[in-house]
């Protein structure tokens, strides 16, 4: 067998094992379901009236603001499922079983990518259980099927990006408490983008911060996709800032694991 066939035969099965883990374990895809679900409740139902007024939205109340939120919160979602991916890479770590792996026969790469792929599957559940939720208390697109397709594309592509810097933060860690508590910046930066206000109504120092960083331009391609707003430039941005994470993801993850573990 040739390496590319070897390298895809061995990541299927590192993806059916990291499948049977997530299906012996389904209150890990519905945890990362749960906490977006309780922001965006939280926000609609508790601040969506003064939220939505304050905005200067269309209609001013409850319905036009949980249209606006749910584009950041879908973002969140993504953020919030890079703990689980680095608490689960570094269990195998802790374990000895990717010592195991590295002993055997297969592609190193393919335990890598077994745990990205399951985690953007993973991901992708938790995201339409958000959006069902999202749904059922009023949200509505207003763009057609191409362009949902293209915010799922861009929903999927961020998932992977974050899955490959997760696994990466996962081996650095020394410890499951650890791999924890690393991945929270991840899971912080959308609380400060353009997730819940517009960039522009934060104070001067945070607004910059909130315009260049990853998050903003994620959630505002995301929101323009679903909902018609002007994109610009953000949809490149966006797609360039996903290029990057994964690119450092990868090539991070890879030096950890080739390394001797001796050092």
């Amino acid at each position: 067998m040739t390496a590319s066939p070897l390298v895809v035969a061995d990541s299927a099965t590192m993806l059916r094992r990291n499948l049977r883990r997530m299906r012996r374990y389904p209150s890990l895809t519905f945890f990362i379901a749960g906490m977006p679900v309780v922001f965006l409740l939280l926000f609609v139902f508790v601040l969506g009236g003064t939220m939505g007024a304050g905005l200067g939205l269309a209609g001013g109340g409850r319905a036009d603001y949980v249209t606006y939120l749910v584009p950041g919160i879908l973002m969140i979602t993504v953020a919030g499922a890079a703990q689980g991916t680095a608490i689960s890479v570094s269990m195998d770590m802790t374990t000895g079983i990717i010592a195991r792996f590295k002993t055997m026969d297969i592609a190193r790469v393919s335990v890598l990518t077994g745990h990205v792929i399951g985690s953007v599957i993973q991901t992708m559940i938790a995201i339409a259980i958000v959006v069902v939720v999202a749904v059922l208390i009023g949200f509505r697109a207003t763009t057609g099927p191409l362009e949902w397709a293209a915010a799922v594309g861009l929903l999927v592509l961020t998932a992977f990006a974050i899955s490959w810097l997760s696994v990466a933060l996962g081996m650095s860690a020394k410890s499951v408490e650890t791999a924890s508590n690393l991945p929270m910046i991840l899971i912080l930066l959308p609380f400060l983008s353009s997730a819940f206000v517009p960039t522009e109504s934060l104070p001067d120092g945070l607004s910059w911060f909130a315009e260049h960083q990853p998050f903003t331009p994620l959630i505002e391609t995301v929101r323009g996709l679903l909902l018609g707003t002007p994109i610009g430039t953000s949809g490149v941005v966006a797609v360039g800032w996903c290029l990057v994470i994964s690119a450092l993801g990868y090539v991070w993850a890879r030096r950890l694991y080739d390394r001797d573990p001796a050092a």
